[in-house]
């Protein structure tokens, strides 16, 4: 299952993580692991999705970036969620040192920006998110959005 979505503003971008936050709470996923990939250039909008995604999971406070950490840990609701950034990766055997396994355990959210940094060493994704800035409007986004598991299409089904 593919779905596309044109973002012209960061108000649609904040509806499309309320939507999936919304399918992610619907069916329970908080008792199963989902792993969701975000994909894109610099500056495309992911770390801005995941922190509207994780806000409408019922976080409150900051999210920060875990550019320099790799990655930052929530508990929202009872369920954990790992928000990993693997741009400044050196190699993906460093994830193997910090127990990068461990993370993707059952009642896990992970949140994966930069996947291919740490091709190899990553579980699949449930749901593959590609952002990418338009050419044309330089504020206009498109979003595409791929399910790659039986659970990953439940979800993305009721993301609208």
């Amino acid at each position: 299952m593919h779905k596309e979505f044109t973002l012209s503003n960061e108000a649609q971008t904040e509806d499309v993580a309320q939507s999936l936050a919304s399918a992610l709470a619907s069916n329970d996923y908080s008792t199963r692991n989902v792993c969701i990939y975000l994909e894109g250039d610099l500056g495309a909008g992911k770390t801005t999705f995941s922190r509207y995604l994780l806000q409408s999971l019922g976080h409150v406070g900051a999210v920060k970036s875990p550019t320099y950490t790799l990655v930052e840990p929530y508990n929202i609701n009872g369920q954990d969620v790992f928000h990993f950034d693997l741009y400044r990766l050196g190699d993906p055997q460093e994830l193997e040192f910090m127990g990068i396994r461990d993370y993707f355990e059952q009642n896990t959210l992970c949140l994966v920006e930069w996947p291919n940094k740490g091709k190899g060493c990553l579980p699949p994704a449930d749901i593959h998110i590609q952002l990418a800035l338009s050419a044309d409007h330089q504020d206009m986004r498109t979003m595409g959005c791929h399910a790659n598991s039986d659970v990953g299409e439940q979800i993305l089904k009721l993301v609208s």
